[in-house]
């Protein structure tokens, strides 16, 4: 009885995972469109375009084109400094998997504190003030400094995914669960590279508290 029961479950076993695949593959949807201005029909560039509720998203390009992999029943927002935000939903009973959308941007009126010009009450304090004032970096000091191992390790932890990063991190997620559907997956206890990965990091002070 129990040679017939595993029989049957690894007989039934690909029917499910394709059950699951095929469930999987008809959520997913290539969301591509253009973003314009409602009142002369430009392309917008680098319009934030985010899944809500999710760390992943994408930009337009300087066209105002732009492509990202959703799920069905998604709300995806666009966002602009100086435009005033939209939000969509992806259909749940769109049929087929690809969506193609114009989405047109309002102007959004901003309102910036007043600034007060006073003159310098003396021609020696002007050079003082002068003298001490710090000149910002440019893009090359810029690039330098994001270069340092350090700054890389703090910019990875705080910056979001791409759109393609969490694709990849989502598909990866599902095969490593789909292979080892109805077993239990190896503990990364036992593994010798995940502790080689471990003491290296543990070296370079990833775990350490910043705070």
């Amino acid at each position: 009885m129990k040679k017939f029961l595993l029989y049957f479950i690894f007989c039934s076993l690909p029917f499910a995972l394709e059950a699951q695949f095929d469930k999987l593959k008809d959520s997913v949807v290539q969301f591509y469109g253009v973003v314009m201005t409602a009142d002369s029909l430009q392309g917008i560039p680098s319009v934030s375009i985010v899944v809500k509720g999710q760390h992943r998203g994408t930009f337009t390009n300087e066209q105002g084109v732009f492509s990202i992999v959703v799920m069905k029943g998604d709300e995806i927002e666009f966002t602009s400094i100086g435009y005033k935000p939209r939000l969509v939903e992806i259909p749940k009973n769109l049929e087929g998997n690809q969506w193609s959308l114009i989405q047109l941007l309002v102007t959004d009126t901003m309102f910036l504190p007043a600034t007060i010009i006073r003159p310098r009450p003396t021609k020696e304090q002007f050079e003082r003030d002068f003298v001490n004032t710090k000149v910002p970096d440019d893009e090359i000091e810029i690039a330098r400094q994001n270069n340092d191992a350090v700054k890389r390790r703090i910019l990875a932890r705080g910056l979001p995914s791409d759109a393609r990063e969490a694709a990849n991190y989502y598909l990866k997620q599902n095969a490593t669960r789909y292979s080892y559907l109805g077993q239990n997956p190896p503990q990364n206890i036992f593994n010798p590279l995940a502790w080689a990965d471990f003491i290296q990091a543990w070296k370079r002070g990833d775990f350490k508290n910043n705070n």
